[in-house]
């Protein structure tokens, strides 16, 4: 470990590896609300979020657990409970008149067609407006779960059009 009368210590959610503050500073000077998605191994979460000086503020939010109460029965960790659940918070966002966020992916890696961008194409379907590049995208047929089962695309279909007539 470095020494010394001009060493100085990392902040300490820089040392446990938490937060990358020069990506952050980026994102709130643009002075948009950021729509902030993170991951966990079962579950993803969707929060709109500003900038104050005694703390961020969540303005909006949506967990993969509430797509239970529309009739979700498949994992919550997957692709199509990752978009169910960004279309949710777009929803919510935009009942509450916020109609436009920059992407917050935190420290997840960038990796094209994941989960993060899969809640990124749920808050662009519910009409938010965030600067992207369309080719992190998801497939369609991913993002229905083609790819996991036969059945899960009927389900994704009526979750979707209950939280659609929400």
């Amino acid at each position: 470990m470095a020494r010394g009368p001009r060493y100085r210590v990392p902040f300490r959610r820089r040392r446990e590896g938490k937060t990358d503050y020069r990506k952050r500073l980026k994102l709130l000077l643009s002075e948009k609300p950021r729509a902030v998605v993170r991951k966990t191994l079962n579950h993803t979460i969707v929060q709109i979020v500003t900038f104050d000086m005694r703390g961020d503020v969540t303005l909006v939010s949506s967990h993969s657990n509430e797509l239970k109460k529309y009739g979700w029965k498949a994992n919550t960790g997957n692709i199509p409970a990752s978009y169910l659940t960004g279309l949710l918070c777009g929803k919510r966002a935009l009942q509450k008149g916020i109609k436009e966020a920059v992407l917050d992916i935190g420290l997840h890696p960038p990796t094209k067609g994941s989960r993060v961008f899969a809640a990124l194409k749920g808050l662009l379907d519910a009409g938010m407006l965030i600067p992207h590049s369309p080719e992190v995208l998801p497939q369609d047929e991913r993002i229905r779960g083609e790819h996991i089962s036969e059945d899960l695309p009927e389900q994704f279909e009526k979750v979707r059009n209950k939280i659609m007539g929400a």
